[in-house]
This record gives C-alpha cells, sequence and structure tokens, in this order.
C-alpha cells in the first residue's frame, strides 16, 4: 500500500505572508486553480494521510473529493486540527479519524463579501450532503449557524457517531 502525505490547502499561504503581496496572490492563484500535489499525484488505491488542514474553498475540496473517490482511495484523517472544508472529507467511502483530530465547522462564507440568505442555504446543505447522516442534521441545525469562529468536534465524539477510527500508526508498521 501506498501512503501519500496531503499538505493542507493553506499551507502555501503561510510561505507566501512572509514573502510578498505578489506571492500571496500566487499562492492564493494556485489553491484556487489546484488541488495539493499529493492529492492529483497519487496513484489509484493509495491513501492519502490528511495532517493538519485549515480548510479551503468548497469547489476546489470537491473537484479533491471527486478524484479521490475516481481513484478508490483511502483517507486518513490524522492531523492535529481538520477545519472548515477539511471536514468534507468525510464523505470519502473508505475514510477513518484520529480520535485526537479536533475538527472544526461553521457557517458557509466567501473570502471576500458576503452570501445571500439562498446562498447560505444552498452551500449548508452541499456541505452537509458530505457528512454522515447525525453530523448532517447537527451542522443544518446548529453547526451552520455559527458564523464567527467555530464548533469544535474531537475525532472521539464522531467515531462514536460511527466514522471509523484510523487503525494506530505503530500497528499497521507490524
Amino acid at each position: 500500500m501506498k501512503i501519500v502525505p496531503l499538505a493542507g490547502f493553506r499551507s502555501q499561504f503561510r510561505l507566501a505572508v512572509r514573502n510578498t503581496s505578489v506571492a500571496l496572490t500566487a499562492a492564493l492563484t494556485l489553491s484556487l486553480a489546484a488541488p495539493p500535489e499529493a492529492a492529483k499525484a497519487a496513484p489509484y488505491g493509495a491513501t492519502i494521510i490528511v495532517g493538519s488542514d485549515q480548510g479551503g474553498f468548497i469547489r476546489a475540496r470537491l473537484r479533491e473529493i471527486d478524484r479521490i473517490r475516481a481513484r478508490h482511495q483511502r483517507v486518513e484523517i490524522r492531523g492535529r486540527v481538520c477545519l472548515s472544508s477539511c471536514t468534507m472529507y468525510l464523505a470519502v467511502e473508505d475514510v477513518c479519524v484520529s480520535p485526537q483530530t479536533s475538527f472544526g465547522f461553521h457557517a458557509p462564507g466567501m473570502a471576500f463579501g458576503s452570501l445571500t440568505p439562498e446562498q447560505a442555504d444552498y452551500l449548508s446543505r452541499l456541505i452537509a450532503s458530505y457528512y454522515p447522516p447525525v453530523l448532517a442534521d447537527w451542522y443544518l441545525a446548529e453547526g451552520r449557524k455559527k458564523s464567527k469562529g467555530m464548533f469544535r468536534v474531537s475525532g472521539a465524539n464522531l467515531i462514536a457517531l460511527g466514522v471509523p477510527a484510523c487503525a494506530s500508526l505503530a500497528s499497521r508498521s507490524r
């Protein structure tokens, strides 16, 4: 089995911020236009390890999840955090989570400007469609109302709701 680490969408921003605003613009453009290279290059059936992921743009995440599904790849969410659009990985058929990972949920938003109530409702329902039923119900009732900050849910709580737990890395290497 080939394991491919997957960097968060926002990792490009941290490096670019230290440089010029031109570099930040380039990083923003790259993250809008293409998924992380690891996801594109990962072979069929590979396991993708999601480290700490701050989230990103919904459209880019949807394309990435479509690619993962088409390649029948496994997704293991093992980072310290999986925030915002990262939580949409829960839709992948072969996904597992670490009990130590903190998942962050909030209302949909735009990088610039604001959403109309109709747009917010549509995006909330789209996002919720990527969650297990119990989590989707909670998100539509509560999670999508959080416009400042995030609701935090532990991987352990998601496991209690039926999301598969990842095997420990130590037990996998034996």
